[in-house]
């Protein structure tokens, strides 16, 4: 089978028509497209969740990780008809109006599995929901070393900018970014985006105040040297962070994961926090979702409070199989995962 086949295949009742599935998108791992698919297949009873309602920007690499890349808002028109879209005023992130997005809603593993076979690599979303727009559930801290700080720095500045959340009623969960950052989340409702960056903002000074050699607060390139930007500005409306559980362009197939109080305190050496596409799905079937708690929505004045909170789904099944039918075709998985491997060895010896 040449690498530019077509597969039909079958996801919980949709057909789906797979492409290039033996491309390379990783190529110093070897890692190929049918990977991605089947990466993302497997997660998906943990990573569904957390995008579900959520306008989504795809970050695309149709040449993979070494290629050209770009960031995708406007679902594009050639799409199943089945494809959820929410159509969202935008605003640029310094609040100038523009045109409206017409952005795709991925709810479910046939949608997951569209995206991702157009190389959307990366999953990005903002902090709320559709209808709810720019009313945000969730508060975010992107943690952002400036070398040669690293992600252990950022657990140091996690484990001070805890108790300070805590404090005020908060109850933030961590997770990698995939890269070389920490980002926090807390459950939040009942404000716009606007109110929500503001107290973020006043969280992230506080800290720089009492912790200026280490922390800072302002995306100034001069302040950020050998300290931890706490970026507040995620919090804008029109702003995205990358998704739980998503893939990141990083010369591995890194992924962006939750992690654990426990593992922040413990963190000394950054590969003790780097997670990859081959080590999540076994990390999940073991720990489950540790971002699980986000997933009860508060109540807010534009929601009941007893509305029923969204259940986590269960942890993922072991083995690649879209609604009964290989993710990864005979002869391009297995090659793939060897040539990840001993580009591995090649890297250790």
């Amino acid at each position: 089978m040449s690498d530019d086949a077509k597969v039909a295949v079958q996801v919980e009742g949709r057909t789906l028509t797979l492409t290039n599935l033996g491309k390379i998108l990783y190529p110093e791992t070897g890692f190929s497209k049918a990977e991605v698919l089947d990466y993302y297949q497997r997660v998906a009873p943990v990573l569904l969740p957390h995008i579900a309602g959520r306008p989504l920007t795809l970050k695309r690499y149709p040449e993979g990780v070494d290629g050209e890349a770009f960031f995708q808002k406007h679902v594009t028109e050639h799409r199943p008809d089945w494809i959820r879209t929410a159509r969202v005023a935008s605003e640029s992130s310094r609040g100038r109006g523009a045109g409206p997005v017409t952005y795709l809603v991925v709810d479910d593993l046939p949608a997951l599995i569209w995206a991702a076979n157009l190389a959307g690599l990366e999953l990005h979303v903002p902090q709320w929901q559709v209808p709810d727009i720019r009313r945000p559930d969730l508060l975010v801290f992107d943690l952002d070393p400036g070398a040669p700080a690293d992600i252990v720095d950022c657990c140091r500045v996690a484990e001070d900018l805890r108790p300070l959340l805590e404090a005020e009623g908060l109850e933030p969960l961590a997770k990698t970014s995939g890269g070389k950052g920490l980002q926090l989340y807390a459950r939040i409702s009942g404000v716009t985006s606007e109110q929500a960056s503001d107290r973020a903002r006043a969280f992230a000074e506080r800290l720089e105040r009492d912790q200026p050699r280490r922390v800072v607060s302002r995306m100034t390139k001069a302040l950020r040297t050998g300290k931890v930007l706490i970026d507040w500005s995620q919090n804008n409306g029109s702003k995205t962070t990358i998704a739980p559980y998503s893939l990141r362009a990083r010369p591995s197939p890194t992924v962006s994961t939750p992690v654990s109080w426990d593992e922040v305190a413990a963190c000394r050496r950054p590969q003790e926090l780097c997670f990859t596409a081959e080590t999540v799905p076994g990390r999940v079937a073991r720990h489950g979702d540790l971002f699980a708690p986000l997933l009860r929505r508060l109540p807010s004045a534009r929601a009941s409070a007893t509305a029923p909170a969204r259940a986590p789904r269960p942890p993922p099944v072991p083995g690649p199989v879209l609604g009964g039918q290989p993710a990864c075709p005979a002869g391009y998985a297995p090659a793939g995962r060897s040539r990840w491997r001993r580009a591995r060895r090649r890297r250790a010896a």
